[in-house]
């Protein structure tokens, strides 16, 4: 194996920085949605369509990521992070100025755009820069930055939202001043191509599939649990953005625990493993009763999240190479996202046929019998 270069601290702080901003981009706006569902009440579907600013960015990421895979490649990660920060600010912040829905919602698509270019050049460089345990390690401290971002964001855009609903969007011009430190700090890798390298694309393939499916459940959590706390509460959105918060934070939690787990148990297991948390936490969410006592059971969920999400692109990256690692990366990237936009498709339905309480209490028992289905079908597999 060949060892990894020597890389800067400012240039892990600066990826740090990156991966804050591709994984907490949406959130931002999580708690105006029921705001802005009343500021646009006379249009039709409109609480569907609410739904749709967090979701549709990812519409764009899960069809364009593979065809920008190679854009990066050709044009240098660098330039690539330079251009999507840029991109980042300018159509996420377009909700400050856009008067109707639809215009909205075409700016969150182009939006998505620059996530993807973020999201890829972010994964791939993990790669490039750390070894085995030490990437472990530093996925870790990744997803504590991430919730220290999901802090920032959700708590952020809860004060402004409260203030005027358009505010949330004024936060994604923070990718500006990133952008600049960007240029000037991440460094560019170059390895040798090693001839026995393999390509092992059915074994991806199935990787793919969890991450579509694990999106498709966790982004339950901002897609419907804003609606809940604050339609059935009446909370505020400040209390809102502080729950979600809460649940980002024990997100890190769960991340940092990964590298413990993976010492001790393989990836299918951890992925098994954090799918029982979430279900938990599910089963636990809606049966609350008072709504600070979602401090209590949103942690669960974030807490399987973290596990999850930290196993799946570890997952990955321990199977790519140098010469695959920005297509491994950018398929990756296209399955997290189609599944956080198939999530509310998958879900709205149930939503509505169900209470939103009761519709958390069955989701999570589908996902413990699911998961203890699998167990017994493996474990009668190896009998």
């Amino acid at each position: 194996m060949l060892a990894k270069p020597h890389i800067p601290q400012s240039t892990k702080f600066t990826l740090l920085l990156l991966s804050m901003m591709t994984m907490m981009s949406n959130v931002a706006i999580v708690t105006t949605l029921p705001l802005l569902t009343k500021a646009y009440e006379g249009t039709e579907h409109i609480e569907f369509l609410a739904r749709l600013m967090i979701t549709l960015p990812s519409l764009a990421i899960a069809f364009l990521a593979p065809f920008l895979g190679g854009f990066i490649y050709r044009f240098g990660k660098i330039r690539s992070t330079v251009i999507g920060l840029v991109l980042f600010s300018l159509f996420g912040s377009a909700g400050l100025y856009l008067g109707g829905i639809y215009e909205m919602l075409l700016s969150r698509f182009f939006f998505g755009v620059a996530i993807a270019v973020l999201m890829i050049v972010s994964t791939s460089l993990v790669g490039d820069y750390f070894a085995e345990e030490e990437r472990h390690r530093f996925m870790g401290l990744q997803s504590a930055f991430m919730a220290l971002g999901g802090i920032f964001f959700i708590i952020g855009g809860g004060i402004l939202a409260d203030i005027d609903w358009r505010y949330p969007f004024g936060i994604y011009l923070v990718g500006l001043p990133i952008a600049l430190i960007a240029y000037s700090r991440l460094v560019e890798v170059h390895h040798r191509i090693n001839a026995q390298e393999n390509e092992t694309e059915s074994r991806m393939g199935f990787i793919y599939f969890l991450a579509f499916l694990l999106m498709v459940i966790f982004y339950i959590l901002p897609t419907q649990i804003p609606f809940l706390i604050i339609e059935h509460f009446h909370a505020s959105s400040l209390l809102t953005g502080a729950i979600i918060a809460t649940a980002f934070l024990s997100n890190a939690l769960g991340a940092i625990t990964f590298a413990r787990l993976k010492k001790r148990y393989s990836f299918p297991a951890i992925y098994m493993t954090g799918m029982v948390v979430i279900g938990i936490g599910f089963i636990l969410i809606g049966n609350v009763n008072n709504v600070y006592l979602f401090f209590l059971t949103s942690p669960i969920m974030g807490f399987g999240g973290g596990i999850l999400m930290t196993n799946t692109t570890a997952w990955m990256l321990s199977l790519s190479t140098h010469r695959n690692r920005i297509k491994a990366s950018s398929h990756l990237t296209s399955a997290l996202f189609m599944g956080q936009f198939a999530s509310p498709f998958v879900t709205y339905p149930l939503v509505q046929y169900f209470r939103l309480d009761h519709f958390f209490v069955i989701m999570g028992t589908t996902i413990l019998v699911v998961v203890g289905m699998v167990k017994v079908f493996l474990i009668r597999g190896k009998a």
